[in-house]
Formats: structure tokens, C-alpha cells, sequence
């Protein structure tokens, strides 16, 4: 018997007001997150990831709002909650842990005030024993000396010891949904393996599920379960981790992963030429045909269907039309 979906979305769009007019950044996106599953929102900067982890929980910015589709939470829709039982849900089911520790983070109270301010916020612990709940996550999240570092002040911890605190103000809600967003960006290797590696074990020992936003691939490798690859506010492809990376069936997929490194010292890194589009300025057609090498005639004229070239995986591509692979033979670079 298959785990039920926690989280469900089908078809958000989110839109923010520039210039008067609504311009469209996150389109038609739909996925599903299972317990104790972790999916992965991969893509380049500007794809929309962020803002679709933002949606979910109704955090945009004022200038932006979700004009269609539906967020599904244990079969509730989050877009109709009153914001009273929305709160509830923040924080205590489904928790955000955002980008950069160092803004996140109150520079004026010490972390440990932090996190035991959240807990009480969400009455998961009493006054009496909400110092010893305190210590026991910062000992979960693996900081040493949990008394002591509880003392201290964000700008006193190094990178990695900040999104570690930034962790454990995530579970200090007991949530059963992790959004971690970019969670290794600015972390040296080393610490960005421990972090992962601490993500890992929070899955397995808590049974979390985690909605993990990520631009590294290896990072992604490492630890997803399913991937989920965005372009131009579009899932272009998604289907279980280990088929995607490694056998990619859209081009922007391919690209991505040319682009890792790890190629002998020496050799030009691979690139994806030109730039992502601008939102609202999409040309007809794919929204990558203008950057993909294997754009033919109906690329840059009608949009893709959706199409499942293997079990599990589904692709935004004209090459996997039945009826356009003739064409894409006969000219792949026109």
C-alpha cells in the first residue's frame, strides 16, 4: 500500500503586480510530498523555487498572490484557511527553515531564547521544561555543548552552526513537513555533507518529510527521494531522484547536470548558453527553446504537453510528442 500524499499542489500559480500589471512567476506547478519522503526543488536562480515554498504557506511579499490551483495539506486547502488556522499550521505541522541563517536569525537574542521562544509559541513545551526541551535540540541538531552555545549570539556561530540552530527552530514545532530552503548555499563542503548528512537522520529518526530547495545537484543526490527540476516558474521534469539524474529526458535537465563540477583540472566547465527568461516576458512556445540545443520547429511556436517518456517520470518537451520525433530527427539544432 502506497504512504499518503501529506502535501498535494496542482496547478499553483503565483503572480506578483509590477508596473500595474499581474506578472506570472510561478505556472502551473503540481507535485506531491509523502511522509517521511523528501522531494527536491531543483533549478537556476530565478526559477521560481522560493517563491513556491512561500506560496504554500501564504508568506509572498504583498505584491504577489496566488492566482490558481490548489495546496493540499492532509486533504485541506491551505489557500482557503482562515489565517488563525493557517498559524497553526505554520510552524507547528509545516515548518520553513528560509535561505540565509544570518538575516533569519534575531541578532539581539541569544539563540537559545530563539528557540524557546517558538517553543512556547507553540505550546509544545511548558515554562518549567521548556529550557531542558531547548538544549535537547540543539543536542538533535548535533551543536556541541548545548548549554554553552545556547548562550551565545547568532554572529558568535560560524555558518554551518547557524543553520544548524536554524533546524532546530524548524522541528521546534514538532512539524511533520520540513521546507528547507537552499540549506547548504554558502557552507563549505565538509559542512555542507554534515548538514546533509543531519538531514538525513532527521528523516529516518523522526519520520520527517522535507521539501528540500536546492540548486546543488550533488546535494540533491545525496538525499532525495524524488526530484522535481524548475524552469521559468514550470516544472520541465520530475520522476524518482536516482531515473532523473541519471538518465535526464529534457534538455534542461541534461544541461544542469553537464554544468556540475567534477570534470580533470583544466577542462572548461559546460554551460547553458544564454539566460533564463524574465518573468513576463516569455516567448511563445517552450520557455527554454530559445537556450536548448535540441529545439526544433514547434519549439519556439507551441507550448509542450506533458509527456511520460519512462514509469514514474513525466517531461515538458516536444521531443517525447510521438508525432514531433520525425522532426526532431531530421533537424535537432534548427
Amino acid at each position: 500500500m502506497s504512504t499518503p500524499d501529506l502535501l498535494r499542489v496542482e496547478g499553483l500559480t503565483t503572480a506578483f503586480t509590477v508596473g500595474g500589471r499581474s506578472v506570472p512567476v510561478v505556472r502551473g506547478v503540481s507535485f506531491q510530498v509523502r511522509a517521511g519522503e523528501t522531494v527536491a526543488l531543483v533549478g537556476e536562480s530565478g526559477s521560481g523555487k522560493s517563491v513556491t515554498a512561500l506560496s504554500l504557506l501564504r508568506l509572498l511579499p504583498t505584491s504577489g498572490r496566488i492566482t490558481g490551483g490548489s495546496v493540499q495539506w492532509r486533504a485541506r486547502d491551505l489557500a482557503g484557511l482562515e489565517n488563525a488556522a493557517l498559524e497553526q499550521i505554520r510552524g507547528g505541522e509545516i515548518a520553513l527553515v528560509p535561505q540565509d541563517p544570518a538575516t533569519a536569525l534575531n541578532p539581539v537574542f541569544t539563540v537559545g531564547d530563539q528557540i524557546i521562544e517558538t517553543l512556547l509559541a507553540h505550546a509544545v513545551a511548558t515554562p518549567r521544561d521548556v529550557h531542558r526541551r531547548m538544549l535537547d535540540l540543539l543536542d538533535t541538531v548535533h551543536i556541541p555543548h548545548p548549554a554553552q552555545r545556547a548562550r551565545d549570539y547568532p554572529h558568535q556561530l560560524s555558518g554551518g552552526l547557524r543553520q544548524r540552530v536554524m533546524l532546530a527552530l524548524g522541528l521546534a514545532g514538532d512539524p511533520a513537513l520540513l521546507i528547507a530552503d537552499e540549506p547548504t548555499t554558502g557552507l563549505d563542503a565538509p559542512t555542507q555533507a554534515r548538514i546533509v548528512d543531519l538531514l538525513r537522520e532527521l528523516v529516518v529518526q523522526r519520520g520527517l518529510a522535507v521539501l528540500l530547495i536546492s540548486h546543488d545537484l550533488d546535494v540533491v543526490a545525496s538525499c532525495a527521494d524524488r526530484v522535481a527540476v524548475m524552469y521559468a516558474g514550470e516544472i520541465v521534469e520530475q520522476g524518482p531522484a536516482r531515473q532523473v539524474l541519471d538518465t535526464p529526458t529534457h534538455p534542461y535537465t541534461l544541461g544542469l547536470l553537464a554544468s556540475v563540477p567534477g570534470a580533470e583540472p583544466g577542462t572548461a566547465l559546460p554551460t547553458i548558453d544564454g539566460m533564463p527568461p524574465a518573468p513576463g516576458l516569455l516567448a511563445p512556445g517552450c520557455a527554454f527553446a530559445p537556450r536548448c540545443p535540441q529545439r526544433f520547429d514547434p519549439c519556439e511556436r507551441l507550448a509542450p504537453a506533458r509527456w511520460a517518456p519512462a514509469v514514474d517520470v513525466s517531461t515538458l518537451c516536444h521531443l517525447y510528442d510521438p508525432a514531433g520525433r520525425a522532426s526532431a530527427t531530421d533537424t535537432p539544432d534548427a
